[in-house]
């Protein structure tokens, strides 16, 4: 089969726009310094605290496509005489990559960047236009309302985004390629998508170029989809935490809702992406092998804490009750 020309045809929508925004990050309020759903590949912030953890990149040389913002508490550099030189010595520098962050109101009040005539950042690449950004929450003062400094207009919203969560160009394509290809190890993948609308021809033509390409990119090693709870024995596709094989269907259903606490737009469906080992400062694991689909709710219980972390937690939980069971008895 030729993959160059022959047209390839379109999933349906919500399922091409599920596999999409895996690319794209978390979400982010205007008073929050980062970026609100954009793509991994952007600037990343890295806390001046945890550079020597974050300041490579996965690859791409180690660099990140979009550079970096280092941000500093107001403290260590204006009361650490040595702290500009130690910067220095990281290749970190204030105003070229590196900003001072405000974000408790004893910082504004104590280091005043008005007062030492400081100008807030406007830009995320070198220059930044300032040496500072400001996320400082109202109190229950009357006078003492949110500063938001830098990063604030509608072009420029937030400065970059955490930088766990980032992940190359060409990292985040891998990813797309290998969940959709997921998505075609589901049991009824091919009856879910003819009751979509899409002809027997265009799905063997839409899941043999799928194929052919995780093929190429060395993206469909059974061994490792297994032992990374993705895939079972039989090649088709599970939640990583219940372990339970998935229906192509949950990626198109909306989540059931509770009777009386229904909501009329709600998006969410039975069916989300799912971290294997969970994003954490100093690691990449927004990678191949290491993304999986599973079920809302099983999400939900696994939050941040990961799949392992998750399972010792509910064999405790488990191993109380058998206990209380057999006091009782």
């Amino acid at each position: 089969m030729s993959n160059k020309k022959q047209k390839i045809p379109k999933l349906p929508k919500l399922l091409n726009s599920k596999i999409y925004k895996t690319g794209q990050t978390r979400g982010a309020t205007d008073d929050e310094i980062y970026q609100n759903r954009v793509n991994r590949n952007s600037t990343v912030i890295i806390p001046y605290s945890v550079f020597d953890l974050c300041k490579v990149a996965p690859n791409n040389n180690g660099k990140f496509e979009n550079g970096f913002i280092v941000i500093i508490k107001p403290e260590d550099y204006f009361d650490n005489k040595e702290f500009i030189k130690e910067m220095g010595g990281r290749g970190i520098f204030l105003g070229q990559n590196s900003l001072l962050f405000y974000e408790t109101r004893e910082q504004w009040n104590k280091y005043n960047p008005n007062l030492k005539q400081l100008n807030f950042a406007n830009s995320r690449t070198n220059p930044l236009g300032g040496v500072y950004v400001a996320r400082v929450p109202s109190t229950t003062s009357l006078s003492d309302e949110k500063i938001l400094h830098g990063y604030t207009t509608s072009g420029l919203k937030g400065a970059g985004i955490r930088v766990y969560e980032y992940a190359s160009k060409k990292i985040i394509s891998d990813c797309q390629f290998q969940l959709e290809y997921l998505f075609w190890l589901c049991e009824d993948s091919i009856e879910i998508l003819l009751n979509e609308g899409l002809s027997s021809d265009e799905i063997k033509i839409r899941k043999e170029w799928i194929e052919l390409s995780v093929n190429q990119e060395g993206l469909d090693t059974k061994e490792k989809l297994i032992e990374a709870r993705i895939i079972d024995n039989e090649n088709f596709t599970i939640c990583p935490l219940c372990l339970e094989r998935l229906s192509a269907g949950g990626f198109l259903n909306k989540l059931e809702q509770a009777e009386g606490r229904d909501v009329p737009d709600l998006t969410v469906t039975q069916l989300n992406l799912f971290h294997i080992r969970e994003l954490r400062t100093g690691e990449f694991n927004h990678k191949p092998y290491n993304l999986g689909w599973g079920h809302h709710h099983c999400n939900v219980v696994t939050k941040d804490s990961g799949i392992h972390e998750t399972i010792e937690w509910m064999e405790k939980i488990v191993d109380k009750n058998k206990e209380m069971k057999l006091t009782k008895k």
